[in-house]
């Protein structure tokens, strides 16, 4: 388990330095300090925010976010020969991919769904991941007809040279979730300089 969730550490990683951004106009917004609320993967939860016990693995469908008006199909991601994870089409803005040989969302373990932030037209699908808090509400609806509902516990950037894979990718008891996209400010000729990345827990379902 410790190399397959290390080996998905670096793929996702690599998707962040892969992701074509674009740079537009003043960037997309990024996590401010008081999004990052709980280090280390600590969390204090209120009796309705406590975690949910994991779902069987059904595959993901779609991502909604309703406070950054997400709702985005979801296609499963691969490692290339290289051991790169492949990201979505660069071209289908709105689209978004999980990575299909961890944790599947709602089961047990960290699960992975990353998106670009931008493209050559516009704004994708992640563009708004940054303005997200703690307390707001990610949906995965999946092939079982359940929705899997996560709740955000702190959003963080990351320079790509100082990704902490163990807190993002390392073991969980409960079903977590990450959410994972490009950010930390734009410069010409290297792109996006890091990672936003959203950690999120399982606190209910429903059909």
């Amino acid at each position: 388990m410790g190399g397959s969730i290390r080996l998905a550490a670096k793929a996702v990683l690599v998707l962040g330095l892969v992701i074509a951004g674009r740079g537009l106009g003043g960037g997309p917004p990024q996590p401010d300090e008081s999004a990052a609320v709980s280090a280390n993967g600590v969390y204090w939860y209120a009796d309705q925010d406590r975690p949910a016990p994991p779902l069987p693995a059904a595959l993901p469908l779609r991502v909604r976010i309703p406070s950054i008006g997400v709702d985005a199909p979801l296609t499963a991601l691969a490692l290339d020969r290289s051991g790169h994870l492949v990201p979505p089409p660069e071209s289908r803005r709105n689209l978004a991919g999980w990575y299909a040989d961890g944790t599947v969302p709602g089961s047990a373990g960290p699960a992975i769904i990353a998106g670009h932030v931008d493209n050559g037209h516009g704004p994708a699908v992640f563009y708004g991941l940054g303005a997200l808090s703690q307390g707001d509400t990610v949906d995965v609806e999946r092939a079982d007809r359940r929705t899997a509902v996560f709740l955000v516990d702190r959003v963080q950037v990351y320079p790509k040279a100082a990704f902490p894979d163990n807190d993002v990718y390392g073991p969980t008891p409960i079903a977590a979730l990450r959410l994972i996209t490009c950010g930390g400010g734009y410069r010409a000729g290297q792109g996006y300089l890091g990672n936003v990345v959203v950690f999120a827990h399982l606190v209910s379902r429903h059909a």
